[in-house]
């Protein structure tokens, strides 16, 4: 089995935040999954934040038993991750990956898989783009987490092919490999009991006879989705039922007055249901809060959404489901068997151009793009309140079509299933990498990443000359030791840190110019080990910045 570094920064999956999102409770499953059901002898973490290993394997602790090796790849270490033979990352950036691999010289030295989450965003726009003409190559894959998500990844990569082709001439772009993953959860995390269901219903202030619909997820309309479609459609159920109806909304606003402005008008518009809600970023309420419900509603509308995690917890909590049918939720929720998908409608292609250019001109926000887009997104409130009715009237019903969905979840949605779907895909692409011809040696003039320069290459004009190996250099007269160790105890001289020449090797250049003579700086770099000879070659001229060595220039204006 091949090994892989996971990309580790405690950003990504730490849920203890205020502003908690989904890529945040994806990544802390992930995790969670990964260490329990992964089938590698060691595990190898890419540190990218880093941090010290004690507190990350602290970090880790918290998450699952770490009974195997560990192996630590620090931040700047892309050998170690050639070592490992993969790198996953937690978002989709495997172009960018990809330049920074064929910067550090290891184009065939392992290979990158990325994941989708929300893809709506500029940022992550131009990452997928960026996939036809980076140095990708064919076992570098992105795995898409839904088939609605892929599909949109393939429209944005074939608009990218035509443009390079027709525009540019292109005859050769690069050809990424998606693979279509789900994501998954760790099921028995929303196990419920009835303790639970009471406690919940004491707190809430719920009938036990009530029949509780649940929400859970983000109150923010724009981001999100709009509450408000929900409101109506539960109305309309609650007017033609003689059950008692109680919403239940567990999640977080952006703010108490946008999260109050959220509450009052989703009350408004559903008078026939007793309304409820609760901060669902506690990781108890977030566990447990499924054992309220009875059934579960979620009428995403925002393109921003790629999978939805929460309709899959409801699942594993025993919940049938009302959903829009949308993105990621069309695979996950049977419609007729784990409970009904309402239909949804979207503006035909071509009608969205401006929001597009907009966006494009920073004239609207992100925020903003996503939830005018949602705006026009209709979701059939009728279907929905349908789907409600048959549920809330018929207690059988909604007993067979959360079993079916209980059953649906841990079968084929929880990390046990999924994680050897992802090692089977390294070992994979570590399979196609090594079988793969060598690459030939790349042109003398081609860049390893020719939007990331060599700095003094590309503002080489700048300088009245620029040094060679045969520059020569001479101690300034009346430098000493004493003016390097006083020079490197100063903040001014010494804030750019790795770019100077480390103090031994300062001193080393100070005695072996202490003569009097002059040397040229390949005579000054040959006795230094191979590794830092461009490092001391560039820190000569630091040196002369502080006058403690004279260059001998050429240019015959300098007299």
């Amino acid at each position: 089995m091949s090994d892989v570094a996971i990309y580790l920064n405690p950003e990504a999956f730490d849920t203890k935040g205020r502003a908690l999102m989904g890529r945040q409770s994806a990544g802390e499953s992930f995790l969670r999954g990964y260490l329990r059901h992964s089938g590698a002898p060691r595990w190898s973490f890419w540190n990218v934040a880093a941090r010290k290993p004690e507190a990350l394997q602290e970090a880790l602790s918290e998450l699952g038993d770490l009974n195997r090796p560990i192996t630590w790849v620090p931040r700047a270490d892309r050998s170690g991750l050639a070592r490992a033979g993969n790198v996953h990352l937690p978002q989709p950036n495997v172009a960018r990956e990809g330049w920074r691999r064929n910067m550090a010289g290891l184009r065939r030295g392992y290979g990158i898989s990325g994941i989708t989450h929300t893809t709506a965003s500029m940022d992550i726009m131009d990452s997928i783009a960026d996939l036809m003409s980076a140095p990708v190559d064919p076992w570098d894959t992105l795995i898409c987490t839904s088939s609605a998500v892929r599909a949109s990844v393939e429209i944005e990569l074939e608009a990218v092919r035509t443009d390079l082709e027709e525009r540019l001439g292109a005859t050769r772009v690069s050809t990424p490999s998606l693979v279509t993953i789900p994501l998954a959860i760790n099921t028995e995390d929303f196990s419920t009991t009835p303790e639970q269901r009471k406690a919940w219903r004491d707190r809430l202030d719920i009938a036990e006879d009530a029949v509780v619909v649940l929400y859970m997820g983000r109150f923010n309309p724009a981001v999100k989705m709009n509450p408000l479609p929900m409101a109506m459609a539960l109305e309309k159920a609650a007017k033609r039922t003689a059950r008692q109806v109680v919403w239940v909304q567990a999640g977080w606003g952006t703010s108490v007055e946008n999260e109050k402005t959220y509450h009052d008008e989703c009350r408004a518009l559903c008078p026939s249901v007793g309304y409820r809600h609760v901060d669902g970023r506690e990781a108890g309420t977030r566990f447990s809060i499924w054992s309220v419900a009875d059934l579960f509603i979620s009428l995403s509308d925002n393109i921003q959404e790629t999978f939805g995690l929460t309709p899959l917890e409801a699942m594993a909590a025993g919940l049938p489901g009302v959903v829009s049918d949308w993105d990621g939720y069309r695979d996950t929720l049977r419609h007729g068997i784990d409970g009904f998908r309402a239909a949804t409608y979207a503006p035909r292609a071509g009608a969205g151009r401006d929001l597009a250019y907009r966006h494009a001109n920073e004239w609207i926000s992100y925020d903003l793009y996503v939830g005018a887009a949602s705006q026009v997104i209709a979701v059939s409130v009728d279907e929905a309140a349908q789907g409600l009715l048959d549920l809330i009237e018929n207690e059988d019903l909604r007993r067979r079509m959360g079993q079916a969905a209980q059953a649906r979840a841990r079968s084929l949605f929880d990390w046990s299933a999924v994680i050897p779907q992802y090692e089977a895909l390294w070992t994979e692409m570590a399979r196609r990498r090594k079988a793969a011809a060598p690459l030939p040696a790349m042109p003398r003039n081609l860049a390893p990443n020719p939007r990331r320069l060599d700095p003094f290459h590309l503002f080489g004009g700048y300088a009245t000359e620029w040094s060679s190996p045969s520059t020569l250099l001479m101690l300034t007269p009346g430098r000493s030791v004493a003016d390097v160790e006083a020079l490197m105890a100063m903040k001014l001289t010494t804030f750019g840190g790795f770019t100077g020449p480390s103090k031994d090797e300062a001193l080393k250049v100070v005695e072996a110019l202490s003569d009097g003579s002059q040397k040229s700086i390949r005579d000054l770099i040959a006795d230094a080990e191979p590794g830092r000879r461009p490092f001391l070659e560039r820190g000569l001229l630091w040196m002369v910045k502080y006058d403690v060595l004279t260059l001998l220039p050429r240019g015959s204006h300098i007299a």
